[in-house]
């Protein structure tokens, strides 16, 4: 790795000193190319490494993602689904150049369907190089459209049904054992308890961002959330009974938008009764999961729920999690499949630690082993994952 060096002052601009780039490629000739192409910019020793996208993906899963990222696709069975993978240790405002050796007009489209900036192929020529370089500096030239962070919605259908769990836990889960990037949203402004969770004080910060959305730019985010790990931050503000200016489209919306360009993954714990009000929100590109108990109630509710939602679509998908508060009580699962018209997508079993441990906040759900396991079924989809199969307990035996 050769680690990248002071910049000289007289050749680099204010723009060039922010761009941090790094350099995954094969072969030397394609290095040296791109290393003129930045050194245009004053960056004379880029961070490089011999070797292609899965380099790059081994090493940026324990790294911050930079600015400017070059990867080689040359000789890789299915560069399509490994630049998928490598997105999902990226921050989503990471400018993704891929060099390669096939000249395919397929699998162009693919490239740039999946938010890749630009794809080259060998040899590399050296201006090309430095004007999508120029577009990652300048963010005010045209750039292709940036990828985003996934958007996740988190409704509980009833009240006391584990949404606000499921969320904290999801989130958790993402941002350390995944190391992925990940912002909470608590939309619920006067009884949310989404920073009880995590022992952090709220603040006024999230009704300002949805009161006046002309004001949210990035300082203002900065200081806006709340840290609660390296990789999970947090918006929650707590308002008075008495007075709390409602929560609109128009306010929640921009800000959604700004968060996923931010983080790789924004997780919205939002209540039910705001849900229905500013349901054009939930048809953003996003993932919504409906969480209910096994009561009839919340069979009803979730028919009704995804019938305002809409049905799923390339961009859109809603995911039913039966969570059952206890072991008595409520329908068996043929009864709440009979009364819901369709099985639930996640079934989570009641688990007794985790009734124990869920009053004290994520902390406590951490070791709840049985509910971790429970919800694989949504967390694999949001990483991208592939199940895991199991080999036959006969032939780990004996091979």
């Amino acid at each position: 790795m050769i680690e990248t060096a002071d910049l000289d002052s007289e050749n680099t601009t204010p723009e060039a000193s922010k761009l941090d780039a790094k350099v995954f490629v094969r072969d030397q000739a394609s290095l040296q190319t791109i290393s003129r192409a930045l050194a245009d910019f004053g960056i004379q020793n880029p961070q490089s490494q011999q070797g292609d996208v899965g380099t790059a993906l081994a090493a940026l899963a324990k790294t911050s993602s930079p600015r400017l990222l070059i990867v080689d696709i040359s000789g890789v069975e299915d560069p399509v689904a490994r630049l998928t993978e490598l997105a999902n240790v990226c921050d989503p405002d990471v400018h993704v150049v891929a060099i390669g050796d096939r000249n395919d007009i397929v699998l162009y489209r693919d490239l740039k369907n999946i938010g890749i900036t630009e794809y080259f192929i060998k040899p590399l020529v050296k201006d090309v190089i430095t004007r999508i370089c120029g577009n990652a500096i300048n963010p005010g030239s045209q750039q292709p459209k940036l990828r985003t962070g996934k958007l996740i919605f988190i409704i509980g259908v009833r009240g006391g049904v584990g949404a606000t769990t499921i969320a904290t836990h999801t989130a958790w889960h993402l941002a350390e054992t995944k190391r992925r990037q990940v912002v909470l949203l608590d939309l619920d402004v006067k009884y949310g308890d989404m920073s009880l969770q995590f022992d952090v004080l709220p603040s006024k910060a999230l009704c300002e961002a949805t009161e006046f959305p002309d004001r949210v730019d990035k300082l203002f985010l900065d200081r806006a959330v709340q840290p609660v790990s390296e990789r999970l931050h947090l918006l929650a503000s707590l308002d008075t009974l008495a007075h709390s200016p409602p929560l609109t489209a128009d306010g929640v919306v921009p800000l959604l938008e700004k968060l996923a360009a931010r983080y790789r993954y924004v997780i919205v714990d939002i209540p039910k009764h705001l849900a229905a009000e500013i349901v054009n929100a939930t048809q953003l590109p996003r993932i919504c999961l409906l969480v209910s108990n096994a009561s009839l109630s919340s069979a009803r509710d979730v028919n009704r729920w995804r019938e305002l939602i809409g049905a799923n679509m390339l961009d859109r998908t809603t995911l039913h999690i039966l969570n059952r508060p206890a072991p008595q009580g409520g329908f068996s699962d043929k009864e709440f499949i009979r009364a819901a018209g369709q099985p639930p997508d996640v079934s989570i079993a009641y688990h007794r630690d985790l009734a124990e441990a869920a009053s004290l906040g994520v902390k406590g759900t951490q070791k709840c082993a049985g509910f971790t396991r429970s919800l694989q079924p949504i967390l694999r989809p949001l990483t991208g994952e592939q199940a895991e199969i199991s080999a036959p307990f006969y032939r780990r035996m004996f091979g």
